[in-house]
């Protein structure tokens, strides 16, 4: 979905999407071609992106996507639906959030709408804690650390929203 919301700013060369990526989001784990065209494959059989015609130029020839309306709806969907409130959830909230601001969409509602996943999943392992044995307890514990840590992230990108918008709009 990543590489949808990218290819919503601008059409693009599979090359440039994954630049872009890689700059954004794939620090310490960059992209493989063969996974952005593959991904742009399925999205223009999905009726998501359209490949326009292969230009020609210095090195291979190359296919310029751009998104359809499909593509928009389903990237518009994805960042209005929280993710759920898991341990490793900050790779896919800050590339909502990121993609959220190169679009011009609404972050800080998205950033809300995390957050109100995040408190009910906290709620249900608070009752968890008072019900459960030893075990249930720990376990609870460990997912509250967790979701406890990313709502402080949460906070603490909402607080810079503005400035993350200039920067990853350059």
């Amino acid at each position: 979905m990543t590489l949808l919301g990218l290819l919503e700013r601008e059409p693009s060369h599979g090359y440039d999407l994954k630049r872009d990526y890689d700059t954004y989001f794939g620090r310490g784990k960059p992209l493989p071609y063969g996974q952005v065209y593959a991904t742009l494959g399925r999205l223009a059989r999905d009726g998501k992106a359209i490949a326009g015609p292969a230009e020609h130029g210095e090195g291979p020839d190359r296919k310029r996507y751009a998104i359809t309306e499909a593509g928009i709806a389903d990237v518009e969907d994805w960042l209005r639906t929280p993710a759920a409130p898991e341990p490793h959830l900050q790779t896919v909230l800050f590339a909502k959030v990121v993609l959220a601001l190169m679009l011009d969409r609404p972050a800080s509602q998205y950033l809300d709408l995390q957050r109100a996943a995040h408190l009910g999943r906290m709620r249900e392992l608070t009752e968890l804690k008072q019900h459960g044995n030893l075990v249930d307890t720990l376990l609870a514990d460990h997912g509250l650390y967790h979701l406890e840590a990313d709502l402080r992230w949460m906070d603490h990108t909402a607080a810079r929203l503005d400035s993350l918008k200039q920067a990853v709009r350059q």
